[in-house]
């Protein structure tokens, strides 16, 4: 994350208001890859997060620059760097004990109830078709049909989230110099 804020504008702010302004990168300014772009599936890949990755180096691995590592997070649309990107295993066990007091604490703790829409499917073409819940009281789900019903304990709730942190999308390496210059223009005419 050294380099996400590079693009950023910087402001002199009298932080500790002694008359003495500081310049300060403005965390409070954002962009958004425009969302024409976002639909177009045809200029991003699919990118699974491992453990041990980090935005700096997948920058590194597909573009060739780490400090093109705010690309990615603002692809994503990933705002906090601690809590948007996945935890890697050591850090889940240790969050699910920091919450639950153990990681069997979290198994043994019911987090919701999901009454099953569909289960998972696979057509002829290979397209797999995810299974579909909606997540219900307790009543709801002790009058649903066993076949129908599922317990999530907590332990699988945040291990869920943290697994759709997982897959995010790269931008297309030819595209990024154009993204580059928007990030520069829409920055300096607006802070300059």
């Amino acid at each position: 994350m050294a380099f996400y804020f590079r693009p950023f504008p910087q402001v002199f702010y009298d932080i500790k208001k002694n008359n003495i302004p500081l310049l300060l990168t403005d965390v409070t300014k954002r962009y958004k890859v425009r969302d024409i772009l976002q639909q177009k599936t045809a200029i991003y890949y699919n990118y699974t997060i491992r453990d041990g990755d980090r935005p700096d180096l997948i920058a590194f691995k597909y573009y060739g620059d780490e400090t093109l590592d705010w690309l990615i997070m603002i692809v994503n649309d990933i705002i906090d760097p601690y809590y948007d990107w996945p935890l890697n295993y050591q850090n889940f066990i240790n969050y699910m004990k920091s919450l639950y007091g153990s990681v069997d604490g979290a198994k043994s703790t019911v987090y919701e109830y999901r009454k099953i829409l569909s289960e998972q499917t696979t057509l002829i073409d290979g397209t797999v078709i995810p299974k579909r819940t909606v997540v219900v009281d307790q009543n709801t789900y002790n009058n649903t049909a066993a076949n129908l019903r599922e317990e999530i304990d907590a332990y699988e709730f945040y291990e869920e989230q943290n697994n759709a942190k997982r897959e995010i999308k790269l931008l297309d390496e030819r595209f990024v110099p154009d993204i580059k210059l928007e990030v520069e223009a829409i920055f300096s005419e607006n802070f300059n």
